[in-house]
């Protein structure tokens, strides 16, 4: 059973972890022997325990939360690695690939790197990624970004997400939302789900809201997940959300932090408002689709990858623009069979396309590739 090591950076549940997580099953069932390196600590060592799944202690801060130096981190996941002599290794993010990358190519380790992102990289972060076996891109958005300045082409992949379609399905509304939120239960949800950041755009869905407030007046805005930065400039932006939305907004704009009711919170919603700026492949996209929930989303990165425009699977947007989004929502909000029709769309999308348990075997696949 070959020996794989996962190496993840951040103790935190977020894309990239969820989508490292729906591929275990599917790997074990291969006859892999998955263990992640990684934060003991924290709700993705939780998760983990949960499946005994191993955990290999490594961790990117020191005691006083500040990142340790490349190299020290460099050494220190060389005699890990020599020591386990694992049969091969996937860093789970981009991050975690140009950490890796070097460390692999010097032991002769089979290795992957995954890029979750898309972001202006050094040429010493390409070379360090170009140090591995292969490279796996979410979309080909992804993969046309980093090849263009300079990523080994012949080394990159592109395997889509995939979401688990029993798991994220079309179920009746309950109200459950309501009760707790204590709204009427005839009010419209709107939510959009993501790290509170610039990147995922919830300053563009409250200027948006704040401009239909009177046009819309029973329907409830949900922003769903928390910050993360500890930066000035991201704490700003939080506090900003909550200014803007003002005397328009008051009682129906709800920050509910993280949650782990994602599955059935989104068939509570009216519908679900993407508005990045830029997105790899939205894993929350998936999920919506899934759970056939019309959605609105800002056309950048791999978004059209899920939702082809022509395919009248969601409602695409220009990013930044408060005033299409208010008009999208708008048009969604007065037309229920819209959106239904998108929805139902979108769901079959997802079957044909993004399937987890095809992700899990393009992975499986790439693995023995990779080891070959």
């Amino acid at each position: 059973m070959p020996d794989l090591l996962l190496l993840c950076e951040y103790p935190t549940l977020n894309g990239g972890e969820r989508s490292m997580l729906s591929t275990l099953a599917a790997l074990a069932a291969a006859r892999f022997k998955p263990a992640v390196i990684g934060p003991v600590e924290g709700p993705l060592a939780d998760e983990l325990r949960r499946r005994e799944i191993e955990i290999v202690p490594f961790s990117i801060g020191d005691a006083a939360g500040r990142r340790r130096s490349q190299a020290t981190l460099r050494e220190e996941l060389a005699e890990l690695l020599r020591r386990r002599r694992p049969d091969l290794l996937h860093a789970n993010s981009l991050s975690m690939g140009r950490l890796a990358g070097p460390v692999a190519a010097d032991l002769g380790l089979p290795s992957i790197a995954h890029l979750r992102d898309i972001v202006r990289l050094s040429s010493q972060a390409m070379a360090d990624l170009n140090c591995h076996t292969r490279l796996l891109a979410v979309s080909r958005a992804t993969r046309e970004f980093h090849v263009g300045r300079g990523l080994a082409g012949e080394k990159t992949h592109v395997l889509h997400n995939g979401v688990d379609i029993e798991q994220f399905r079309p179920r009746s509304k309950t109200g459950y939302l309501h009760r707790q939120l204590g709204i009427p239960a005839e009010a419209r949800l709107v939510g959009t789900i993501g790290q509170i950041c610039l990147r995922k755009g919830q300053d563009v869905l409250v200027s948006a809201a704040v401009s239909l407030a009177a046009q819309l007046p029973d329907v409830h805005y949900l922003i769903v997940g928390r910050r993360f930065s500890e930066k000035e400039e991201s704490r700003q932006f939080e506090d900003d959300l909550k200014t803007a939305a003002g005397d328009s907004l008051a009682g129906r704009l709800h920050l509910l932090g993280v949650r782990d009711d994602v599955p059935t919170l989104l068939s509570e919603l009216t519908m679900l408002v993407h508005p990045a700026r830029q997105e790899p492949l939205g894993r929350v996209l998936l999920e919506a689709a899934a759970a056939g929930v019309p959605v609105i989303a800002t056309d950048v990165g791999g978004t059209r990858e899920i939702f082809p425009p022509q395919s009248r699977t969601a409602r695409l947007i220009r990013p930044d623009n408060a005033e299409e989004l208010a008009e999208a929502i708008g048009e969604l909000a007065s037309d229920a069979s819209l959106g239904q029709q998108l929805a139902s769309s979108a769901r079959r999308r997802v079957e044909e396309a993004f399937d987890v348990r095809q992700a899990a075997a393009g992975l499986v696949e790439h693995y023995r590739e990779v080891r070959s």
